[in-house]
């Protein structure tokens, strides 16, 4: 049995023990309660409405802490570019983090998400969004990789992107093969708030599995 099962059945137990008859028979509650199944069931009903309620508030508080953390790291970068030191911008990622198959097709274009992060040194990368957003002005390096789909045709097109402009593509949308790969990179200047992400082209896909063929990295080179 889980600990979350342990602390689960005691708490249960626990409600079950003050609905007995003769624990409380002094107050109105334990005369009511005496000997009733229905206010037996009701009072744990009643607790587990109140652990519910505990457990989505400290879900709240553990994603507030998060962003706090972000936050704090990205002002850490700022201040280190102020005065005169040296920010440390890295990150890796894969598309997926589980599950195998083709991603796409979506009806516009969208960025893709990826999900499985070996690195995010600055926390500038977000793998939620699947967008890198530079805290500081600076040299960046960016690069990534597509897998094309399996079947029946080639139908995969994907670009780098910063802001709304398109930097270089790869693609693959002819011919009978498949397993196919590619990759681009770029070298570009970024000011505070850019945003640099791949973007999957509307209605066309691209696949992945445990193998992690599709990837984006980036790092910063040098602040300007």
């Amino acid at each position: 049995m889980t600990k979350m099962k342990k602390i689960t059945v005691l708490i249960l137990a626990f409600t079950c023990c003050l609905c007995q008859p003769g624990l409380d028979e002094n107050t109105d509650q334990g005369s009511q309660c005496s000997g009733s199944a229905s206010c037996c069931i009701t009072s744990i009903s009643q607790q587990v409405g109140v652990l519910k309620e505990k457990i989505a508030n400290m879900a709240k508080k553990i994603t507030f802490l998060e962003t706090n953390q972000q936050n704090t790291d990205k002002e850490v970068l700022r201040l280190q570019s102020l005065i005169g030191g040296i920010p440390k911008v890295a990150f890796s990622a894969a598309l997926r983090d589980s599950g195998t198959g083709d991603i796409g097709p979506f009806t516009t274009d969208t960025p893709l998400k990826y999900k499985k992060v070996f690195s995010n040194t600055g926390s500038s990368y977000n793998p939620s969004t699947g967008i890198f957003t530079a805290m500081v002005d600076g040299m960046y390096f960016f690069r990534f990789s597509m897998f094309n789909n399996l079947s029946p045709t080639p139908n995969s097109v994907v670009s780098l992107k910063k802001n709304n402009e398109r930097l270089t593509s790869v693609w693959d949308t002819s011919g009978s093969d498949s397993n196919d790969m590619g990759s681009n990179a770029v070298v570009i200047p970024l000011q505070v708030g850019d945003n640099v992400y791949v973007e999957l082209m509307a209605n066309r896909v691209v696949y992945d599995d445990a193998m992690n063929y599709n990837t984006f990295s980036g790092f910063l080179l040098f602040t300007v």
